[in-house]
């Protein structure tokens, strides 16, 4: 089994669902009681958060491939980072180390596409659904038609990941909000939504919704594994 390194901490209520996950699909794999070899550095989101919102990106990303270079010299054999957002400097970790970069969007992509499905709405944080880095994979890797919500809208799901989702705090209206965003956006055609922010399915699940959702984090956890396994 190799060895998954895991950025995490972005929020660390995301991060203990990829831990769950990783090991739960290793134990479907290998049965009783086999678990994931991982290593995770969990990083202080306040920090993070706040270089967010200052437009510290530059900041962001040396701090991002000083510990992906940790984690690779811990031994890690595979990279995740557990967030959607802090993919915008997923090309410079992933020029910095000489391990893998297991991209989150791909994991999403690469079942769109076996779904056969051509537009997806994507939801995530402000700088997720407004900015290139994310879209512009799923477009041009994946060939899909990317919709994302009016202004008023993202502001709104912005808020409810920052103020609620990444403090653990799930409330019904909330939810209810998100599923009135998404489904205007599947008059629109979409045919499925990326859930692309690792906090959103603490919020939105298969059954609230009537087109297929893409958890994101549940994806690219499952993808690590398969690595793991069988690579």
């Amino acid at each position: 089994m190799k060895t998954i390194a895991l950025i995490g901490g972005m929020s660390w209520e995301s991060s203990l669902e990829y831990y769950r996950m990783i090991n739960q699909f290793v134990k479907a794999e290998l049965g009783e009681p086999h678990s994931a070899e991982i290593i995770m550095y969990s990083v202080d989101f306040a920090e993070f958060e706040k270089l967010q919102h200052q437009g510290e990106w530059e900041l962001l990303s040396e701090k991002m491939i000083e510990i992906a270079l940790k984690l690779e010299k811990a031994g890690g054999d595979i990279l995740l980072i557990c967030t959607n957002t802090m993919h915008k400097m997923a090309a410079e970790v992933e020029a910095a180390i000489n391990i893998p970069l297991l991209h989150i969007a791909d994991s999403a992509g690469e079942k769109i596409k076996e779904m056969n499905l051509d537009k997806v709405a994507l939801l995530g944080t402000k700088f997720t659904m407004e900015e290139d880095f994310y879209k512009k994979r799923l477009k041009a890797k994946y060939q899909l038609d990317v919709l994302i919500p009016e202004a008023e809208e993202r502001e709104i799901i912005h808020q409810v990941i920052y103020k609620e989702l990444i403090s653990g705090i799930i409330r019904a209206e909330s939810r209810e909000k998100f599923k009135k965003i998404i489904e205007a956006l599947r008059s629109q055609g979409a045919e499925g939504v990326v859930l692309g922010c690792t906090e959103i399915p603490l919020l939105i699940k298969d059954e609230d919704l009537s087109i297929p959702v893409f958890s994101t984090s549940e994806l690219h956890a499952q993808k690590a594994v398969e690595f793991a396994l069988k690579s």
